[in-house]
This record gives structure tokens, C-alpha cells and sequence, in this order.
């Protein structure tokens, strides 16, 4: 077994460690640069240099901005590998805004310039991926471990030794649990969690005598007097402490910390679209839809000359809906009725509905009456994947009898989403109907990332779900 000098070889050298990780990073950027250079035989200049460096400046910068340089232990590394992707993300287009404006990219090659776009933060996940597996064999033989006690043998106590315990790779042993409540009121302990040790008082004593590493307080809010004790006592010893808030109490919807000023705060319902994330899907909506656009307009005029010879009235309906933050927006679709409801009560289209046109029939199964939100996703109003947005009438009309059904509002509602390509689209009869579109409509949001974006994109065009209750 490993000894405690041994075991916590990096302990103390967290600020070496992220030093190391910035001297790393930016190396990989200069060598793909360089192996771009060789890829296409081209010479390295002195403008390669120049382009180098302010590359690494803005990535650094960037990286900061993304957290990309904060400890890791015990992170998804999914997590780590999209701060780096959206790290590269600002420096890209940077780097070519800069080359635009001082009209220097004539200077540089194309294709070295795209390859070292791409092998550039490819580098940097590979080798981030190679220290993550170096790192998870070495906490595996017991090195560079840390010690973990908890304080409060209560489920939430229990979800974060499960945590711990599920993944070698966080570097982490739980040691057991302390709790001054007796037997009956404590939550039964795993056997393969250490155990119930003592009282709280057992675990200051510990943690002054250099038994524990890391103090995790999974006590309920309710007892903040108790935890404001234990934290007072624990600053009386080099032990790292950390509070896991029980906000499990609330219905969370991505949840984060923040700050007001310099008043630490959490979210309990927020959008996971601020900041560089909302960049991001912006970005991602204006390439994605775009390129989309451009594809179906040809379909489009064939669908508008369709509607124009096949049955009276406008081609284009424009419809009410809710947008981000619950405001109103208008959403194009291509008529498929015979009547263009849009007022106080608007009645869902059902099975056999006689105002549906032959035509629109087709075009309501096939999706194709959604085309015309390219053009809402273009302006702002929505986004290609997230909650389909309902008439203003069936939102105030659900609102009132599904708890947190407005929610969906956090984000830009979507052509297509996850609840659509589940078979969840369609008349919504019943109450249940509707909660479970909801339900996978918060799901997507509370778990977003643009990966899970392009695959509901795939679903929506090839999944056999997608047009179920499509009427």
C-alpha cells in the first residue's frame, strides 16, 4: 500500500501542474502548425511564428474564460473535452478576423492553415486523454490518493461515496462516515464505504491528526447551524472541505454556481445557453441552418408552388408561439388547412382532422410544413433543435396543470427536439401526453451539448419515431 508521501506526490502542486498544462497546450498548438507545414512541404516563415503565438495568447485567454485550467479530479471527461473544443472555437475565428482586418491571408496556405485548425485541438485531447488514462492506473495502484471522510450519514451522504466509489480514476478513498445523530436517524451505510466511525467531534479530531484529506459535509439544510459549527472546527487543520448543498429539495434545472458582486450564488432554474454555451448554439445555428436553407430551397418553392395549385388561401401561415424568456414570437409555417387559426382558442390538429388539406396531410407527416423556421432560426427567434413552441393558447392552457412546464421557455424553442424524435409530437389528448413531451423537453435541456444536437438532427430525418402522431 502506498504511504502518504507517496500517494500524494501531487498534492501540493496544484499551480505546477496547471503551469504544466498551459506549457503542454501550447505546445501542441505550435506543433500542429509545424505538422501542417510538413504535410504540405511548405517552410516555416516567420509568419508561421507570428500566427503561433497569438494563437497560444488567444487560446490561453479563451481558456480562461472556459475554466479549461481548473482541477479536474473527479470530472466527467466529456467536460474537459468540450471546454477544450470550445476553447479552440474563440481562437479560430479570432485568429481569422485578425487576418481579414491587417489583410495578411494572402500570407498564409489554406490548407496548412485548415489542417492545423483541425490537428490542433485534436493534439490537445489526445495528449489530455493519454494524462487522464496515466493518471487513472496511478490512482489505481494507489497513488497520488486522497482521503475522504463525509460528513453526515444521510442519502445524500451515500450518493457522493457512490460517486466516489464508481470511478477509481477521481483518485479518492472514502474512509467512512461521521455523524452525531444516533443509530435510528442515521441513512444505512455500504458496507464498501468505511463505515460509521464516530461523531463530529471524532472528525475534527482526525482531520487535525492528518487522517483525512477532504471533508465532504452532506448534511440537510435545515441543519446549517451544525454545519456552520463543523466548518468553524475544521479550520483548525489543513483538511480541504467542501459542503455538497442539498438542493436536491428542488426541482434544479441546470443548476451552477455564480456570483453576484462577490456573493457566491446558485442557480435553481437557468438556461443552459449563457455565455460561451449560448455562442456556441448560436454559432452552431447559423452554420447548421444555413447550410440547410440552402439545401431545401429547392423543396421549398416546390412545396409553395404545390400549396398555390391545390387549394385556396396564403401559402406561408404565421402563428403565435412563445419564444426565450416567454416572449411572443411568430413562426412561419407552410399552410396545411384550410382554416389559419391563431386566436384565444386554437384547436390541435387530429386524426382525420377534415381542415387539414390532402396535401398538408403529406406535408404535416413528412415534417415538411416545419421548412419555412429556417427563416425564424436565421433571425434569432429560434433555435434548429430544442422545445417545439405550442400555440399561445395550449400554453396558457397547460401551464396552469404541469408543474414547470413554462421552463421550456428557458431556451429558444426548435424545429425539432428531443421529446419529437421519441414520438412525441402530435395531438396531446390527454394531460400525460403533454407532461411526458415536457418531460423530455427539460431532459434535453438540463443535459444539452452540441454533440446530442447533431444526433437529434440524424433522428429527426432517418429515426422511425419521428413522424409518430404526426396528424
Amino acid at each position: 500500500m502506498a504511504t502518504s508521501e507517496e500517494s500524494g506526490v501531487l498534492r501540493g502542486n496544484a499551480s505546477a501542474v496547471s503551469f504544466l498544462q498551459r506549457m503542454a497546450d501550447a505546445g501542441w498548438i505550435v506543433i500542429a502548425q509545424y505538422m501542417a507545414c510538413l504535410l504540405y512541404g511548405q517552410v516555416w516563415g516567420t509568419q508561421n511564428t507570428v500566427v503561433a503565438c497569438l494563437a497560444v495568447v488567444a487560446f490561453h485567454m479563451s481558456a480562461e474564460a472556459f475554466g479549461l485550467y481548473r482541477p479536474w479530479r473527479g470530472a466527467p471527461f466529456r467536460q474537459e473535452l468540450l471546454r477544450i473544443f470550445g476553447t479552440w472555437a474563440v481562437v479560430v475565428p479570432a485568429l481569422l478576423i485578425l487576418g481579414f482586418t491587417t489583410k495578411t491571408t494572402a500570407s498564409y496556405s489554406r490548407f496548412v492553415t485548415a489542417s492545423w485548425f483541425v490537428l490542433a485541438p485534436s493534439l490537445i485531447m489526445a495528449w489530455r486523454s493519454a494524462v487522464r488514462v496515466a493518471l487513472h492506473e496511478l490512482r489505481r495502484g494507489g497513488f497520488n490518493q486522497r482521503t475522504v471522510a463525509i460528513a453526515g450519514a444521510t442519502p445524500l451522504g451515500i450518493q457522493v461515496a457512490q460517486r466516489i466509489n464508481s470511478d477509481p480514476s477521481y483518485g479518492m478513498k472514502v474512509v467512512g462516515y461521521y455523524d452525531d445523530r444516533g443509530a435510528g436517524r442515521r441513512a444505512e451505510v455500504a458496507p464498501g464505504s468505511g463505515g460509521f466511525i464516530g461523531g463530529l467531534t471524532q472528525l475534527v479530531a482526525d482531520a487535525r491528526a492528518g487522517k483525512v484529506d477532504i471533508v465532504y459535509v452532506a448534511l440537510p439544510l435545515k441543519a446549517e447551524p451544525r454545519i456552520n459549527h463543523l466548518v468553524r472546527r475544521l479550520a483548525d487543520s489543513t483538511t480541504s472541505v467542501f459542503v455538497v448543498a442539498d438542493f436536491f429539495v428542488f426541482d434544479l434545472m441546470h443548476a451552477r454556481w455564480s456570483n453576484l458582486g462577490d456573493l457566491p450564488v446558485v442557480s435553481i432554474f437557468d438556461t443552459p445557453f449563457s455565455g460561451a454555451s449560448g455562442s456556441m448554439k448560436r454559432v452552431e445555428d447559423l452554420i447548421l441552418g444555413t447550410l440547410l436553407l440552402l439545401t431545401v430551397s429547392i423543396p421549398m418553392l416546390l412545396v409553395a408552388l404545390a400549396i398555390k395549385l391545390t387549394s385556396n388561401g396564403p401559402i406561408f401561415f404565421r402563428q403565435k408561439r412563445y419564444g426565450l424568456n416567454g416572449r411572443e414570437i411568430r413562426v412561419w409555417k407552410f399552410r396545411t388547412m384550410s382554416v389559419c387559426e391563431d386566436g384565444a382558442n386554437v384547436a390541435q390538429a387530429r386524426k382525420g382532422d377534415t381542415r387539414v388539406t390532402p396535401l398538408g396531410r403529406i406535408l404535416r407527416k413528412t415534417s415538411l410544413d416545419e421548412l419555412p423556421q429556417f427563416f425564424n432560426v436565421l433571425s434569432g427567434e429560434m433555435s434548429i433543435v430544442g422545445p417545439r413552441p405550442h400555440a399561445v393558447a395550449h400554453n396558457e392552457e397547460y401551464r396552469s396543470q404541469i408543474h414547470g412546464y413554462m421552463l421550456r421557455h428557458k431556451v429558444k424553442p426548435g424545429i425539432t427536439g428531443w421529446a419529437q424524435v421519441n414520438g412525441w409530437r402530435g395531438e396531446t389528448d390527454t394531460v400525460e401526453k403533454m407532461e411526458r413531451r415536457v418531460e423530455h423537453d427539460l431532459h434535453y435541456i438540463n443535459n444539452w451539448n452540441v454533440w446530442w444536437d447533431l444526433q437529434i438532427i440524424f433522428l429527426t430525418v432517418f429515426g422511425r419515431k419521428t413522424g409518430l402522431n404526426a396528424h
